[in-house]
């Protein structure tokens, strides 16, 4: 009778299993978003993607679902990105220093993700509707600004309002520039800066 393997050769088994599929998981979202760049929806078919990523369609069902499961993933996946370039932003100086440094870093996120972008703002997936779960997990993917003009109006910065409300007109705005550049109607970020900075000048108070 073979003995049981040792509870920590197992347990790093285990966690080695799932890295693998974890990096499988993001091949395979990345290829998609490609595809979806460079060849449109209609290539994002399930046996496509496997013969770019070197796996068979079986893995791809086993992972997502369906064609609207894979949807969902990039979907998620684009936020997800969004939020660690966000989170990395370092904070240096004061609260409104901090905010001010995630706006270049939001602009930089949407510009070089242009997959994953067209997928999260632009329905480049005819058909697809995120689920209200996704929806919510989206937004929640940009607490970071919520949380730092929180910060902004307990160091006086920002007039007292919810954060919420300054953070979804940021985004509002951010979205308007970065929507005209990418079809070619702005040739680089000055109005960006500028819509940005106007949206935060709005709530100041004025404090030095």
């Amino acid at each position: 009778m073979t003995s049981p393997a040792p509870r920590g050769l197992q347990g790093a088994y285990l966690l080695g299993e799932r890295a693998g599929q974890d990096e499988l998981r993001r091949k395979l979202l990345d290829v998609a978003s490609h595809l979806l760049v460079t060849s449109g929806p209609e290539s994002l078919s399930m046996r496509r993607i496997a013969t770019e990523a070197g796996c068979s369609t079986t893995v791809i069902y086993t992972m997502f679902g369906s064609k609207e499961g894979l949807a969902e993933a990039l979907y998620l996946e684009g936020f997800e990105r969004f939020r660690r370039r966000l989170e990395a932003v370092p904070s240096r100086g004061g609260a409104l220093e901090h905010l001010a440094a995630l706006g270049p870093a939001y602009r930089e996120a949407a510009l070089s993700e242009p997959g994953y972008y067209a997928l999260m703002f632009e329905r480049a997936i005819p058909g697809f509707m995120p689920s209200e779960r996704a929806r919510t997990l989206a937004r929640a993917a940009l607490n970071i600004l919520d949380r730092v003009i929180a910060d902004c109006i307990s160091s006086g910065y920002i007039v007292p309002t919810q954060p919420r409300k300054i953070a979804d007109a940021l985004w509002a705005a951010a979205q308007g520039a970065i929507g005209l550049e990418r079809a070619g109607h702005l040739r680089d970020s000055g109005t960006y800066e500028a819509v940005t900075h106007a949206t935060i000048s709005r709530y100041l108070t004025g404090k030095p």
